[in-house]
């Protein structure tokens, strides 16, 4: 009988298993030891139990995953899709003896229609891949930025990724026009298509959208592309207090200028994000910090827009306005922005992702902080300032594990509750996975949980696709 690595004795069932693996997607494809593609970068402390006793199989196309999921369905062996493994909540991580279904080698871009303005891609495709292909095409772009550009295709669908630029180009559920997915069945269906329009039965597309890997597999994309918006500035606004930064953000949205990105910032988090990067912020002052990426046809427009922000932002006090004008000041200042959570995560305990009402972020996180202090737990906060979604960083800072454990779960269930009075939900953009799946339970109607399991049932009745996340029987 062949061991894993680690010395723990594969289930009978999985002998059974192994060598009709190696027949579909060869020999080679078939990982015994699955120690690089057990985890992802959820936070050490809410991070669930790993099971070691997967195999990883590696499949280059979408017959080899019908192939996987119809033998894995028949033995009941749990299957765990893995992308780039860039996710915040557990939910590509093997919590069961299964099979984890890494996506890497089906990683070709297939079109890139110019005519449509589509790209079709592989789900294994980067986003750093996309973004570099279509950058080549004079005057198209894929304007939607989730963060790590490792993260592949199909994940960044699977959870419905959000990132900065969402406050004017929405989120990835607004270019999915076209999927392949593979249900645990085996069975291969394609949903939309290089169409626009489509009101012809139910939208599952827009179901899968979003699911976390629980209802299919999806193996191919087709995501609507754009023109290319133009020139950009990158404003950095320092402020005194995170009051006067976030009450900002509303009366720039309403004076007609619609950013691409208008992101707040604790002054102790863009420290974090200096010391990954070796790169200076343009402004060390202030405890509370916008920025804010304006997009325009030509100089003149930008310098325009820039202007009735930096007029706006002096009605609250900003200490400073600073442009970014080239490409290199630009990406040091969203490079800086992007890794804060590197910069802090061998100290974090949860990064949470609460979505409110972009009017309600100034009420939502001064709230929060007055119930931080009460508890001396030390919360970073930043985010999507401009479409409502605020990511809360909960810090160890020296406690002791029973303490830090307490006090952040207090905090947790008061943002939440918080949250919800003003009318938002609990994750904008991480999704729920395994991390937040009791919150999801204790959050919602009952009806609305037992209408997922009902849906969860349909598709996957045997409970074999990434069980254990989102909603299932279990």
């Amino acid at each position: 009988m062949e061991t894993m690595r680690d010395g723990g004795e594969m289930h009978h069932v999985f002998e059974k298993a192994i060598s009709n693996l190696r027949a579909i997607v060869g020999e080679s494809n078939v990982i015994l030891n699955p120690e690089g593609y057990l985890y992802d970068e959820t936070p050490e402390a809410v991070r669930p139990e790993i099971c070691r006793d997967t195999v990883v199989v590696r499949p280059e196309n979408t017959h080899q995953i019908s192939e996987v999921m119809r033998l894995a369905n028949s033995l009941r062996i749990p299957v765990f899709v893995r992308g780039g493994g860039t996710g915040l909540s557990g939910g590509a991580l093997p919590t069961k003896p299964g099979i984890i279904l890494s996506m890497e080698r089906m990683n070709r871009i297939i079109e890139i229609d110019q005519e449509n303005l589509v790209a079709v891609c592989e789900a294994g495709v980067t986003l750093r891949q996309l973004i570099e292909a279509v950058e080549r095409i004079p005057g198209l772009s894929f304007p939607p930025h989730p963060g790590d550009e490792s993260a592949q295709l199909g994940g960044l669908v699977a959870c419905n990724a959000g990132g900065a630029r969402a406050v004017k180009y929405g989120v990835m559920r607004n270019y999915v026009i076209g999927l392949e997915i593979v249900l645990p069945s085996g069975d291969i269906l394609s949903l939309g298509g290089k169409i626009i329009k489509n009101t012809a039965g139910y939208d599952l597309l827009h179901l899968i959208v979003g699911s976390e890997g629980t209802l299919c597999v999806i193996t191919k994309v087709i995501l609507r592309l754009i023109p290319e918006p133009g020139k950009t500035y990158t404003l950095v606004i320092p402020f005194h207090d995170a009051w006067s930064a976030i009450r900002c953000v509303p009366e720039i949205l309403k004076s007609g200028i619609v950013p691409m990105a208008i992101e707040y910032m604790d002054i102790e988090a863009i420290k974090a994000g200096e010391r990954v990067t070796g790169k200076k912020w343009p402004f060390s002052g202030g405890k509370a910090h916008l920025m804010v990426i304006v997009d325009g046809r030509n100089e003149a427009e930008l310098m325009e827009k820039s202007e009735i922000i930096e007029k706006i932002s002096g009605k609250y006090g900003a200490l400073d306005v600073l442009v970014g004008v080239s490409r290199r000041e630009q990406r040091d200042i969203l490079e800086i922005r992007s890794l804060i959570y590197e910069g802090l995560k061998n100290e974090t305990i949860e990064v949470l992702d609460v979505s409110v009402p972009p009017a309600s972020i100034a009420e939502f996180v001064e709230k929060c902080q007055k119930k931080a202090d009460e508890l001396d737990l030390k919360v970073l906060h930043f985010g999507h300032a401009g479409d409502g979604n605020v990511h809360q960083q909960i810090m160890k800072s020296g406690l002791r594990k029973e303490e830090w454990m307490k006090r952040y779960v207090e905090f947790k269930e008061f943002a939440f509750s918080v949250a919800d009075e003003l009318g938002g939900t609990i994750t904008g953009e991480h999704g729920i996975g395994s991390v937040k799946k009791r919150d999801l339970v204790k959050t919602s109607p009952d009806v609305l949980i037992e209408i997922m399991r009902k849906i969860k049932k349909v598709f996957d009745p045997n409970n074999i696709l990434n069980p254990g996340k989102v909603v299932d029987d279990e």
